[in-house]
């Protein structure tokens, strides 16, 4: 339990300030372009992460968001209503309801990631063509879908927009969104709360820090260029257009830290 309070309180020092959340979308950027250029100088190194299936992308980013979401649900409901309680002096409905709220934001991002991901597969399967070693004097086939394709073992070229650049970008940067909340919070460290909220903390780190590498692995080994740069700018784009914009709306999830300036935020998570 003491290794994990040093994780936590190491990790807050790093994650929690408002200067990581500002860098990450540059970085990520930034990786797309740098793993582009060595993939198309053929500099990449050879490593496990080249195959797909790896345990980090079969066991983790295949269900990326399912990660998220689960990971983020209890987080999102004890951290919200503790800031409530404590810090509006809401009773225990109101502290329940803006729990509810905040909660609402993974039905948000579901929402995201439904439509996304429904989208590139309908811009590949419309840009697409089948390739198919069928035998001679057999008609032509026409697909209409890359799984028709896959059924007849033929291979599909399509514009594949990066999926995983989408949603690594757009899980990574959530996640910062949300432990930033941990700046406004003060915690009895002897509480079973702090132990609850630090084990959820640095749980959600280090799946970020998986997302953010697995990025990396991505811009490195797969796709073209376009296809990742798209693919992040798209959840750049849905992280932006929802906590830099829709959220601060009345009418919305709301921000984990509502009505503080970040440039006021001060650390008072540990006391």
């Amino acid at each position: 339990m003491e290794r994990l309070e040093l994780c936590g309180r190491a990790l807050r020092a790093a994650l929690v300030a408002g200067r990581v959340r500002r860098r990450l979308p540059w970085l990520l950027v930034a990786f797309v372009l740098l793993g582009s250029a060595l993939k198309d100088g053929d500099l990449v190194p050879e490593t496990p992460m080249r195959n797909k299936r790896n345990p980090l992308n079969v066991y983790f980013v295949k269900v990326a968001w399912a990660w998220t979401f689960w990971l983020l649900l209890p987080f999102i409901a004890v951290t919200t209503y503790e800031f409530a309680e404590t810090k509006f002096l809401y009773g225990p409905t109101k502290s329940a309801l803006a729990a509810l709220r905040r909660l609402s934001s993974l039905l948000v991002g579901s929402a995201v990631w439904y439509v996304c991901t429904g989208l590139f597969m309908y811009i590949e399967n419309l840009t697409g063509t089948c390739s198919t070693s069928g035998k001679v004097g057999e008609p032509h086939r026409l697909y209409a879908t890359k799984q028709e394709c896959h059924q007849d073992n033929g291979i599909w070229n399509g514009f594949d927009i990066s999926g995983h650049c989408f949603l690594l970008s757009y899980c990574a940067l959530m996640i910062m969104e949300e432990v930033a909340v941990l700046e406004g919070l003060s915690i009895d460290q002897n509480s079973k709360l702090y132990v609850l909220i630090n084990t959820l903390f640095v749980s959600l780190c280090f799946l970020t820090m998986i997302w953010v590498f697995m990025f990396l692995c991505t811009a490195v080994y797969f796709h073209d260029f376009s296809q990742k740069l798209l693919g992040v700018l798209i959840g750049l784009a849905a992280w932006y257009g929802t906590y830099r914009v829709w959220y601060l709306k009345p009418f919305s999830p709301g921000l984990p830290l509502p009505n503080i300036p970040l440039s006021s935020k001060k650390y008072s998570y540990s006391r």
